[in-house]
């Protein structure tokens, strides 16, 4: 899986880095087709408070997004990657759905 991060306003760490990345991985497990994870810190220009984008990018063009604003990084990115969570969840869900209209069963 393709990682990046970005930082706008503010510096970012090598903990920022790794933080962000751990909790990123674990996002293929939700939905299979993810492939490209880019996250986007912005500082903001008084410096207080942060908000975080993050984008995961799967097969077919399929886009995800989530974003958080607070004043930690690090609980906004956990915030973020709880919020992309439940969409991969949702949209694995559908397709899984979609797979089986009648429940899996035939149609008599």
């Amino acid at each position: 899986m393709l990682f990046k991060i970005t930082g706008k306003h503010i510096a970012i760490t090598e903990a920022m880095r790794a933080y962000s990345e751990e909790k990123t991985n674990k996002l293929p497990k939700f939905y299979n087709t993810v492939n490209q994870v880019e996250v986007l810190i912005d500082g903001g220009e008084a410096g207080n408070n942060v908000s975080v984008e993050i984008i995961a990018r799967g097969e077919h063009s399929n886009l995800f997004v989530a974003t958080e604003s607070g004043e930690d990084a690090y609980k906004c990115i956990d915030a973020a990657v709880h919020k992309l969570e439940r969409q991969l969840r949702r949209k694995k869900t559908k397709e899984r759905n979609n797979k089986h209209p009648n429940g899996g069963h035939e149609a008599e």
